[in-house]
């Protein structure tokens, strides 16, 4: 085949494949959304505090009632740290994880929060920041999601708990779900620990519809919402 004609034809099939499988700009459903490039840094978490694991342990409860106050970045800063910081030059995480595969991904459903504007973040333990995905308040559309449950429309601020199940599957197959279900335990339990040490309440919610769920926080195919974290005053 001349040089010309296989242009023409390679040309043809670039044709067919992009009207049999049109790629909507930003997402499609066998990839990842883009995540932008800026990034928020959060101040440097603390590493001591006022309050013993004893105290908090005796403290601790399910609350759904928050203050209408704000949070402010410092203990959203710990908050995060807390469920998946990093605490060891060698990368290894605040909470336990099978393997060190790490399936879990976090974000922030932000509504009233100081010097952070609502919207859905992600965050990043690498290097301790949090990316924009959803611009805006979503705490009603996910109240909604989960059942019409008040709490996540109220408090200032929710944790998202997601898993990648595949990263822990491809080492340990189908008993790798039972230890991402493990970890999103030990992780959700750091929260409200230190939820208590800084003067705040929490709860913990596994109510919800999932589809709608990824719909509104935009997620990639491969995350699964696993639960709710509010946190208020």
């Amino acid at each position: 085949m001349c040089p010309a004609n296989f242009m023409a034809v390679a040309q043809a099939v670039i044709v067919v494949c992009l009207t049999l499988n049109p790629v909507s700009p930003g997402r499609c459903e066998t990839m990842s959304p883009a995540i932008p490039s800026k990034s928020i840094p959060l101040p440097e978490p603390r590493y001591a505090g006022d309050v013993s694991v004893e105290q908090a342990l005796r403290e601790r409860r399910s609350v759904r009632s928050y203050k209408d106050e704000p949070l402010d970045m410092t203990e959203i800063s710990q908050i995060l740290w807390s469920a998946q910081g990093i605490n060891s030059t060698r990368g290894f995480r605040t909470a336990p994880s099978a393997g060190a595969l790490y399936p879990l991904e976090l974000y922030l459903i932000a509504g009233n929060v100081k010097n952070l504007p609502a919207a859905i973040y992600k965050y990043t333990p690498q290097n301790h920041a949090l990316l924009e995905i959803v611009s805006g308040d979503r705490r009603s559309h996910l109240s909604r999601a989960a059942l019409r449950q008040g709490s996540i429309k109220k408090a200032p601020a929710v944790i998202l708990f997601c898993a990648v199940y595949e990263r822990t599957t491809m080492k340990y197959g189908q008993r790798g779900i039972r230890y991402v279900h493990m970890e999103v335990g030990h992780a959700a339990q750091n929260v409200c620990l230190q939820a208590i040490a800084l003067g705040l309440q929490t709860a913990v919610i596994g109510a919800f519809r999932d589809a709608e769920v990824k719909a509104i926080a935009n997620l990639p195919a491969d995350e699964q919402p696993l639960y709710f974290v509010p946190i208020g005053r």
